[in-house]
């Protein structure tokens, strides 16, 4: 799952775990050029009956947009992986710190035991939405999580709120 907690040990009530969660990354960097390299090869082969004729020049825009489109969306994809959730639960107090594909820091802490975890399984932008509530506030969580990850991270997060 793209989220971790710093321990597994949630029967100590004194200690702080911190919870990190992350959007999925199914793309290393070096699959990245591989793919690109592969796809733009794979794109030229069909091109080498047209070279020389004018009929290239009609299809070589259309191979080019293909693999420029495939680029835009894998950079799109490695930009998402820089969004980062960090919960962090301690003896008194919980704090969830946000950080943003363009470096943008957003933070929400609240009392511990006041705080709340929500799930929200047809309201919401997504299904099974997540949400904290406390201090006057209610954030979201996880939002970029599947539906079943979403699902653990609630039952995860009751847990560990209420041990």
């Amino acid at each position: 799952m793209p989220y971790n907690w710093t321990s597994d040990d949630i029967t100590d009530a004194t200690s702080t775990r911190e919870l990190h969660l992350w959007p999925h990354q199914s793309l290393p960097p070096e699959g990245y050029v591989r793919f690109l390299a592969v796809t733009a090869v794979l794109i030229t082969v069909p091109l080498f009956p047209l070279l020389g004729s004018f009929v290239l020049w009609g299809v070589l825009p259309f191979l080019l947009l293909a693999l420029f489109g495939m680029k835009w969306a894998l950079d799109r994809s490695r930009r998402d992986r820089q969004i980062l959730e960090v919960l962090t639960i301690g003896p008194d107090e919980a704090r969830l710190e946000r950080t943003d594909l363009r470096g943008g820091h957003q933070s929400w802490e609240c009392n511990r035991y006041w705080t709340t975890v929500q799930i929200h399984p047809n309201e919401g932008p997504v299904p099974n939405y997540v949400t904290l509530r406390g201090g006057g506030r209610e954030v979201e969580i996880g939002a970029f999580l599947s539906e079943d990850e979403r699902k653990a991270l609630y039952d995860d997060l009751q847990t560990a709120l209420h041990r």
